[in-house]
């Protein structure tokens, strides 16, 4: 298991945070928004990253 703490950590949550918010305001369907949550709820590093290349990007520009 990934242990992030500190400074580090502190900027991943607010990555995450940033991350659940545009997906939720994005025009993706009700599932991908839920599959997207879990995904960076479950595997935030990881998540993040992975959300940044194929996240739903319709709401963003």
């Amino acid at each position: 298991m990934i242990e992030v703490s500190g400074i580090f950590g502190l900027i991943l949550l607010i990555l995450v945070i940033y991350a659940i918010v545009q997906t939720v305001q994005s025009r993706a369907s009700t599932g991908g928004k839920v599959i997207w949550i879990l995904v960076l709820l479950l595997l935030p590093l990881i998540g993040f990253i992975l959300w940044l290349f194929l996240g739903p990007s319709a709401g963003r520009r």
